[in-house]
């Protein structure tokens, strides 16, 4: 497994340099998150040992498990929590995660700045945008977006880093791309109005050419490193 997940990610930073070559971006511009909900923490290790510290959980339960028999490498990886995220789990997450994408109540966003521990640095948070308008899909609508983002930039345990979406499958690059520009255009909206974002979280594999041509940051790749994925007991 430890050589197969090696090449896999061999396979993706080299996908992800010759797009940004192809886009006119400097490489060092983007970063890869390693979606690794329902695998293990040996995958992780194994991705660990071939270079890849940001790793992206969505289960709590599962996450802590993980998190908690990887302690020994705790100051070099980054946990970053991108799923949905209920009021009674946010004091978990708050305590044990570096990030969380998935911002999209200004409740959750209290209770993540309340329960964040004094002698961690401030939690990184993006605003989940619901770009494609999925009535059953997360994320705050693109229209109420930079009132929510004003009110947490301005919570003293967070640091606002930027905005996430999960537009639904396009079979197409150009819709796919039509979703991630929506992110983009209000990224840049926001920064035009003072609020300092620097991070894109957009794109997975199936449409991580579309993301970085529009110019996300951090794209979030998980069956492309770990293979097929499994649904969790959590």
């Amino acid at each position: 497994m430890p050589s197969i997940i090696a090449n896999h990610l061999d396979v993706i930073y080299r996908r992800i340099a010759a797009i940004a070559t192809a886009a006119g971006r400097d490489t060092a511009s983007l970063k890869l998150l390693a979606v690794s909900k329902t695998f293990s923490a040996d995958a992780i290790s194994a991705a660990y040992a071939a270079g890849q510290q940001a790793f992206g959980e969505s289960y709590i339960q599962e996450a802590l498990g993980k998190i908690f028999y990887l302690k020994p490498l705790r100051t070099s990886l980054k946990w970053h929590f991108i799923g949905p995220l209920q009021s009674n789990k946010t004091r978990l997450v708050a305590e044990q995660f570096d990030w969380v994408h998935s911002i999209d109540r200004l409740k959750i966003a209290h209770r993540l700045s309340e329960q964040r521990p004094a002698h961690l640095p401030p939690l990184n948070v993006c605003v989940q945008v619901n770009v494609s308008g999925e009535p059953s899909k997360r994320g705050i609508a693109p229209n109420d977006a930079v009132a929510l983002a004003r009110n947490v930039v301005v919570l003293p345990r967070l640091l606002l880093r930027g905005l996430m979406s999960i537009p639904k499958p396009a079979p197409d690059i150009i819709t796919q791309r039509a979703y991630h520009r929506r992110l983009r255009e209000l990224f840049d909206a926001m920064n035009a109005q003072g609020l300092g974002l620097d991070t894109l979280s957009m794109g997975m594999s199936d449409d991580l050419e579309a993301a970085i041509l529009e110019g996300a940051t951090l794209v979030r790749v998980g069956t492309a490193i770990f293979g097929e994925r499994t649904r969790p007991i959590y």
